[in-house]
């Protein structure tokens, strides 16, 4: 028999009602003859429930470390609930499941509580419970330290926790979602929007790191290191029903034709940060970066050019819009030792994105990108490129229609 890992996100296990559903999609696996471990999210709402609580706790008095770990602790609480409401709704239909904390398998990860990262997988448990005929429902998003502390791997970890998983077991992972694959944009900006059939792990990476909401970066991260096939499919569907085949998640090579660009991602998430009269000699970048990545603040797209004063630059670069205050305090407290003018922020902008492979191939793309912009107005503000990705930051105001213009520039309603 083979091995399957069926993930399920938050808005699949919403309520009792979508449980069942689960539950009844998971038979319909059990009865194709696969062995399967089912990794399940939090109900929808549910972690930030618990967040909640916790700020309510209060912070940590001045010169007192904050609980980052008891954080974990109330918040991988969701995961564990859900887990045990499926496997007893799965008992109740006659099929033999328990519920596996992240602890019990175990996924042992670092000591970055509420960013944590998986470091080894001990499947044997879970393996010789699934070979017995027992379905394993696990408790996605958490893992446990070295010393025996719950540490949750951050927002989406549950993807991460599942892909882990089929890695470890050997197996294909399917993800369900609330919509039937990945598709070419946001089919709530653009109704031309098609789902694609297949897309490379590449692709998807850049979707992630750029704002599509399918997968978890480090999900895809994990899959295209380890080759995991994974699949997004919808879970609004019953066993019987056609679901298609939603979208493959695989190799490059296993796409026989390339698309120029795959799809257009945006993110609202954007904050440009600029500083104004840099002095312009070595040393001034690492100054400003070094502190930012010592306080663990990811900065994204930079550009920089000189100033009308000699000798003096400015600098543009982005961050997430939680981070940008703080940026901003990192780098005034460095303004005395660097000896910049000034600094300012705006949170007002998004970045649009292409995405695809047959960018290597085909020249033109930035062209094509550029003009469209420009013919429906839209200034761009800073410019940053991959080998298969070329991403603007515009005025927030614009992002829509630069979506759909972008959409219909590749020809990507017509896929």
């Amino acid at each position: 028999m083979s091995r399957l890992v069926m993930k399920f996100g938050g808005t699949s296990v919403a309520d009792l009602e979508r449980i069942r559903r689960v539950a009844r999609l998971v038979n319909a696996e059990v009865q194709a003859g696969h062995q399967v471990a089912v990794v399940v999210s939090a109900m929808a709402g549910k972690t930030n429930e618990l967040v909640a609580w916790t700020d309510g706790a209060g912070p940590a008095a001045p010169g007192l470390t904050p609980s980052d770990d008891e954080y974990d602790v109330v918040v991988a609480s969701g995961e564990q609930v859900t887990a045990g409401l499926l496997a007893m709704t799965l008992r109740n239909m006659g099929l033999p499941a328990r519920s596996w904390m992240g602890w019990q398998i175990p996924i042992i990860a670092d000591d970055a509580h509420g960013r944590a990262r998986i470091d080894d997988i001990q499947p044997e448990k879970l393996g010789a419970a699934m070979d017995a005929g027992e379905v394993a429902v696990i408790a996605g998003f958490q893992g446990v330290t070295r010393d025996g502390r719950i540490a949750t791997l951050g927002r989406g970890g549950s993807d991460t926790s599942a892909v882990a998983i089929a890695a470890a077991l050997g197996a294909p992972c399917d993800i369900y979602t609330d919509v039937d694959g990945v598709y070419t944009t946001d089919p709530r900006i653009e109704s031309k929007a098609r789902k694609l059939a297949k897309v490379s792990y590449e692709e998807m990476l850049e979707m992630a790191s750029l704002g599509a909401k399918v997968l978890q970066t480090r999900s895809v991260e994990l899959a295209m290191a380890y080759k995991v096939p994974v699949r997004v499919l919808s879970s609004f569907v019953e066993p019987g029903e056609a679901p298609g085949q939603g979208t493959i998640v695989c190799d490059e090579e296993e796409i026989v034709e390339k698309r120029i660009v795959s799809g257009v991602a945006y993110s609202r998430d954007e904050a440009k940060i600029s500083l104004f009269g840099l002095p312009d000699h070595p040393g001034v970048s690492s100054a400003i970066f070094g502190a930012l990545a010592d306080a663990n603040v990811n900065v994204d797209m930079i550009v920089q050019s000189h100033a009308r004063t000699a000798d003096t630059a400015n600098m543009e670069f982005t961050v997430g819009k939680r981070d940008a205050q703080r940026a901003v305090e990192i780098v005034r407290a460095a303004q005395p030792q660097i000896g910049f003018d000034d600094v300012a922020v705006n949170e007002d902008v998004a970045k649009v994105s292409v995405i695809g492979v047959g960018m290597r191939s085909h020249t033109g793309v930035a062209k094509s990108m550029f003009q469209a912009l420009a013919e429906k107005g839209v200034n761009i503000q800073v410019i940053s490129t991959s080998e298969i990705k070329i991403s603007v930051l515009i005025d927030a105001a614009y992002t829509e229609l630069a979506v759909r213009a972008l959409h219909a520039a590749y020809g990507l309603d017509q896929l």
